[in-house]
C-alpha cells in the first residue's frame, strides 16, 4: 500500500526553537485504515545505527508542531531518532472528515508508526518506544496493550479520554448524564448529515474574554492554545475544536481495559498540581510488574509537563527507555 500524497508545510513553524544537534525532515507513513499521516522525523547528527526510536502524539487536539515535536526534538538531542505525528484526521495528517478522534484509529495511529520505524534502516526495531502526550497518553498506553513491538511507552501528563467522556471529571457524571448526552449526540448525527458538515465543538476562548470564574483548568489550557507560548493555525485546540460527535466512540469503548496485562514497561509523569492526576493513580494501579513507575512531579500543574523543559523530568524519561530498550 502506498501513501497517499499530502500538502506538507516545509517551512520551520513549530512552537519550539530548533535544535542544531538533530536533523530535521517531513515523513508520511500509513496506519492499517488506509490512512496516510504526517510526521516530523529527528535525527541525532551523532550516533551510530542502528538507533533506539521513539513515536511522539499529543496532546489530545494538538498538532505536532506544539507539544509533540518538542519531547520528540529533546529526546533526538539525547541520541534517539524520534518522530513526532499528526493523529488521523488532524493536522497534516489525511482522513475524513476532518477533526475526528476515535479510540481505535488513534490507539492504531501509534501501531502504524511503530510499522514504520521498524523497517527503517538506521533504527533497530527491537527498540522502539512510544511517548503519548495529555489524552495520547491514555492511547499509548493503549497500543502498548495490544502491540508487544513497544518495549516502553510513556504517558505524559495523561488523559484517559473514554473515561473522561464518559464519567466527566472525577466520576460527576452518572447513567443519567450519560443517556442524555447519548440523545444529544444522536441528535447532532441528525442535524450534521442533513447539513453536510460535521458541527465543531467549539473554540476555547482568549484570555481576554476568559470568565473570570472558569474552573483552573479551563485557564490552564487557554494559557497554552491562546497565547503565544502554544497556539499553532493547524491545531484543534487553539481553534475550532473537535467533531460534536467524536464523543460518540468514546463513551463505549474503555480504553485501558488490557493496561493490567502490558509486558513491557510504562512510564505514567504526571503533575502534582495537575486536575488530570487522578488518570495516571488510578492507571498505575492497574499495571504490574517491576518495569512500571508512576513519576509525580512537584508543584507541576497539567500543561507544565506540555511545553516546560525545565520542568518536564527528561533526565527521568531518557534513563527509563533506555533501560527498558537495553
Amino acid at each position: 500500500m502506498k501513501d497517499a500524497d499530502l500538502i506538507l508545510g516545509m517551512e520551520w513553524d513549530k512552537t519550539f526553537d530548533r535544535s542544531d544537534r538533530v536533523f530535521h525532515r517531513k515523513i508520511t507513513f500509513h496506519n492499517r485504515y488506509g490512512i496516510t499521516l504526517a510526521a516530523d522525523m529527528y535525527t541525532p547528527k551523532e550516533g551510530n545505527a542502528p538507533m533506539p526510536a521513539i513515536a511522539v502524539c499529543g496532546p489530545f487536539g494538538a498538532v505536532k508542531e506544539q507539544c509533540s515535536g518538542l519531547y520528540a526534538q529533546e529526546m533526538a538531542n539525547r541520541g534517539f531518532l524520534t518522530i513526532a505525528f499528526d493523529p488521523s484526521y488532524c493536522g497534516e495528517s489525511g482522513g475524513q472528515p476532518r477533526y475526528v478522534a476515535s479510540p481505535d484509529i488513534n490507539t492504531e495511529d501509534f501501531c502504524a508508526a511503530v510499522d514504520f520505524l521498524s523497517v527503517q534502516e538506521n533504527v533497530d526495531p527491537e527498540r522502539i518506544s512510544i511517548l503519548g502526550i495529555c489524552g495520547w497518553g491514555g492511547m499509548a498506553v493503549n497500543a502498548a496493550a495490544a502491540d508487544p513491538r513497544i518495549k516502553a511507552a510513556v504517558a505524559s501528563t495523561m488523559y484517559d479520554m473514554s473515561r473522561v467522556t464518559a464519567e466527566g471529571y472525577f466520576g460527576a457524571n452518572g447513567e443519567a448524564a450519560r443517556d442524555e448526552m447519548r440523545r444529544n449526540l444522536a441528535a447532532q448525527r441528525t442535524a450534521d448529515y442533513k447539513s453536510g458538515e460535521y458541527k465543531l465543538a467549539g473554540a476555547l476562548p482568549p484570555p481576554e474574554k476568559l470568565d473570570k470564574d472558569a474552573p483552573f483548568f479551563v485557564r490552564d489550557y487557554v494559557s497554552y492554545y491562546k497565547t503565544d507560548r502554544g497556539y499553532h493555525p493547524r491545531s484543534l485546540n487553539s481553534n475550532g475544536g473537535w467533531n460534536v460527535t467524536s464523543a460518540v466512540s468514546f463513551l463505549n469503548m474503555p480504553l485501558e481495559s488490557y493496561a493490567g496485562e502490558i509486558k513491557n514497561a510504562v512510564l505514567l509523569v504526571h503533575g502534582e498540581k495537575a486536575h488530570s492526576r487522578y488518570f495516571s493513580e488510578d492507571l498505575f494501579k492497574k499495571l504490574k510488574g517491576e518495569n512500571k513507575r508512576l513519576l509525580i512531579v512537584p508543584g507541576a500543574v497539567h500543561t507544565d509537563l506540555y511545553d516546560k523543559t525545565d520542568v518536564i523530568p527528561f533526565d527521568e524519561i531518557e534513563a527509563f527507555i533506555r533501560k527498558a530498550v537495553g
